[in-house]
């Protein structure tokens, strides 16, 4: 959960964000190594910073109780990684463009001491966190009275950001990682939309299902009945006091620009349906795509994790691994797991599975591998519980398929790399983004049960196979090579970014005083 970025004159103050660029969506519409053993019939289990990596198989078949990685050895009580104090250091080029403040997160009963980000909590906890972000409404003023920024970029969770920068004068804009086509199940917020689409009459959950009233074309872009049950307290309601649902539509009600992770090329009707239900500027940024990967292009020698994991990459035949990754997020259930890996079993094919056993050092639900599964698999599977640097994973030849929770950072990476797509969604936007993307033929889902979501080892090995090495998945293979030009060609992609900066510059409503007496 972000809170709010401020913006200064100086365009270069926001270049951080050009990664990609094409003419606004407004303009145009107006115009193993192992650790205490060796690779081989031991097997080994590898360093990956706060976790590790079990390949070959576990040692003579026996579990390493000692430093199992599915017992996260972080006391709750421990000193808690802060939001800004964790983030990737900036390039140095923009690094002193960019001010981090830090606001202290009020303590709310159930909200354990140190948790200030989503992945530090089980997902039940996560809405007291929001009742945290909510008590910052009077500290985020003061900060605006003193700082008296050009502009406000903000995210869902902070939806009270809106008013209170038009309360002090100060133009905002809320910016969304998710693409348009998720801000469009959000409910209209201008009146002349409610009035020629009506108000939202979405009262029972699986209403949320079918694509909303306001949405004049046909699509089979919508949520499936599971992944509406699976995060219902987002549509009726929480412990915050605000409902999700209602979080997005206050945010989109409140900004006076919309940003958008997204491009024109890539969802043209979605962009012009989000600018009509909310009449106001919606500007695509560009898909944004990491372009500067340190290892990506070179062997990086110095890093003994990533070259361990490397060596085994090396080893398998081209276009031949399953790389499995749901996120920073998504944890399955103890049945969704055993599917996952009793799949990943029978497809036979090689597979390099980033594993989270739970969410941050407060959850006490830990799942856990099927007894024997790495014993039977260690030939030809690889499994790692800490961080891995996904990128340079994606990058590697080796690497044939992406099992997904359809993230769109995670989607967008997999296409940089032409690596076709298998889904299992979990949460959140994950459900709308695998339905834009099947809609494209661009992924492909797991099958599963309409009402639970429950899914079976048998398709989780036929929906892999089918994607990376079946004749029918070359659709897929295909699809994805064929975005990967829209997704990654800089020049286009940086023009979204540098039209966004454009309209900041010339839409400046509040002027300090020194400036104001100085134009006088």
């Amino acid at each position: 959960m972000a809170m709010a970025a401020v913006v200064g004159k100086n365009r270069e103050n926001f270049r951080m964000m050009e990664r990609e660029r094409t003419l606004p969506f407004t303009q145009k519409r107006e115009r193993g190594l192992a650790r205490g053993g060796e690779r081989g019939d031991g097997g080994g289990w590898w360093s990956a910073r706060e976790g590790g990596c079990r390949g070959g198989g576990e040692e003579k078949g026996r579990r390493r109780q000692s430093s199992s990685p599915n017992k996260d050895t972080r006391s709750p009580s421990s000193p808690p990684h802060k939001n800004i104090d964790r983030l990737p250091k900036p390039p140095p080029s923009v690094s002193s463009l960019l001010t981090f403040v830090k606001i202290p997160l009020p303590a709310v009963p159930h909200l354990p001491a140190g948790a200030e980000a989503t992945t530090d909590l089980p997902y039940d906890k996560v809405q007291y966190l929001k009742i945290a972000y909510d008590r910052l409404r009077e500290p985020m003023k003061r900060f605006l009275q003193e700082s008296a920024p050009d502009w406000v970029l903000y995210d869902f969770a902070p939806h009270w950001v809106g008013p209170v920068a038009a309360e002090l004068g100060i133009p905002c804009a809320f910016f969304s990682i998710m693409i348009a086509s998720v801000l469009v199940f959000m409910e209209p917020t201008a009146e002349e939309a409610v009035a020629e689409v009506g108000r939202d009459e979405r009262t029972e959950l699986e209403d949320y299902a079918r694509p909303p009233k306001w949405v004049p074309f046909p699509t089979t872009v919508t949520f499936r009945v599971f992944e509406i049950l699976k995060m219902a307290d987002s549509f009726t309601g929480n412990d915050s006091g605000v409902k999700d649902i209602d979080r997005f539509k206050l945010s989109l009600k409140g900004c006076d620009v919309i940003a958008v992770r997204s491009c024109a090329e890539f969802e043209p009707e979605w962009l012009h349906l989000l600018e009509d239900l909310h009449r106001k500027p919606v500007f695509p940024v560009g898909q944004l795509p990491t372009t500067a990967v340190s290892g990506v292009d070179n062997d990086d020698n110095t890093n003994t994790e990533w070259l361990a994991m490397k060596q085994w990459l090396d080893q398998q035949e081209k276009s031949s691994v399953v790389y499995v990754a749901f996120g920073s997020e998504a944890k399955p259930t103890q049945q969704e797991l055993t599917e996952i890996a009793l799949g990943l079993e029978r497809s036979e094919l090689p597979f390099f599975w980033v594993l989270k056993t739970r969410r941050g050092p407060y959850d006490t639900e830990v799942i856990e591998l099927p007894e024997g599964f790495e014993t039977r698999t260690r030939d030809r599977g690889m499994v790692c519980t800490g961080w891995v640097p996904q990128l340079k994973i994606l990058s590697h030849n080796s690497v044939g398929g992406f099992l997904t929770h359809s993230g769109w950072t995670s989607v967008v990476e997999a296409i940089q790399f032409e690596r076709p797509l298998i889904l299992l969604t979990f949460l959140a936007d994950q459900g709308i983004n695998a339905r834009v993307l099947e809609a494209k033929e661009m992924a492909y889902s797991i099958p599963r049960d309409e009402r639970d979501g429950s899914f079976t080892r048998d398709s989780v090995a036929e929906s892999l196979r089918r994607v990376v090495v079946a004749e029918e998945g070359k659709l897929y293979r295909d699809n994805i090579k064929a975005m990967k030009g829209l997704f990654v060609d800089r020049v286009r992609q940086e023009r979204y970014v540098e039209n966004l900066l454009s309209y900041f510059q010339s839409h400046t409503k509040l002027k300090k005083k020194g400036e104001e007496e100085n134009g006088k």
